[in-house]
């Protein structure tokens, strides 16, 4: 636990995972290596240690499997995920290169993915939110990623520059003073930094979606060739020194808004 972090901050942990249920193994039409290789471009590696790797446990809501297998931070609904046009809705369809990833499912099976994943990811999520309102009338959800140095084939619909922090911002969750907290630090640290380029958002719970202005959303995205390397998947030895920008970044933000 770190007291120095406020505890009304939920730190939000999507794509961190690399666990395949085996349960879910043969939805997948690529071999060992082939879906290896696919979890190290796609996972967000060491992200829960990166931002939340000492923090109160009731303060991280983070899925305990990979986006490859259930996507928490798409729309359930295809028809309202953009994402999904190109295979990458809440269920992935087509892998990074947008070649097939999965067998056809039926809707069932569709609907049981969802059933024991997604939707109890967005009850934690909703409850720690809930739980933080309760106890301190407000909560930021820290919305926690990272993303490759170099584009990969699906973010083609994405902005190209790759800079080394990108900032994901929501007009109504995220006070102007708090985004201006963030990126001005950052850039103090001299880090090249970026507003909802090349992500965008900050996720909040359908729940307090613009109609409570107590909870307030930000979205942090960690270039990975900063903390790792992105041909194994290892820390780097900067990993400690970004962790600790980013604690300290967080440490301070009560002063910040």
């Amino acid at each position: 636990m770190n007291k120095l972090l406020p505890e009304w901050i939920i730190f939000h942990v999507p794509h961190t995972s690399t666990h395949i249920p085996e349960q879910v193994r043969d939805q997948f039409i690529l071999s060992d290596s082939q879906l290896a290789e696919e979890l190290l471009k796609m996972t967000d590696h060491h992200t829960l240690d990166l931002f939340a790797g000492d923090v109160n446990p009731s303060q991280v809501v983070c899925s305990p499997v990979s986006r490859l297998v259930v996507d928490v931070e798409r729309f359930d609904d295809d028809h309202k995920e953009t994402m999904a046009a190109i295979g990458m809705g809440a269920i992935y369809t087509h892998a990074h290169d947008l070649s097939p990833l999965r067998r056809t499912m039926t809707l069932s099976q569709r609907q049981a993915l969802l059933d024991k994943w997604y939707y109890p990811h967005h009850r934690a999520l909703t409850e720690a939110v809930n739980n933080r309102l309760e106890k301190y009338n407000r909560c930021l959800v820290l919305d926690c990623h990272s993303f490759p140095s170099i584009a990969l084939p699906y973010e083609k619909q994405f902005f190209a520059d790759r800079t080394q922090i990108c900032i994901g911002t929501d007009p109504y969750h995220t006070p102007r003073a708090l985004a201006l907290y963030m990126l001005n630090g950052f850039s103090q640290h001299g880090f090249t930094i970026n507003e909802n380029a090349p992500f965008s958002g900050a996720l909040v719970p359908m729940a307090h979606y613009q109609n409570d202005n107590r909870v307030s959303a930000l979205m942090i995205e960690v270039r990975r060739d900063l903390y790792m390397d992105e041909t194994t998947g290892e820390k780097s030895c900067e990993f400690q020194e970004i962790r600790a920008t980013i604690k300290a970044r967080l440490s301070n933000v009560s002063d910040a808004y």
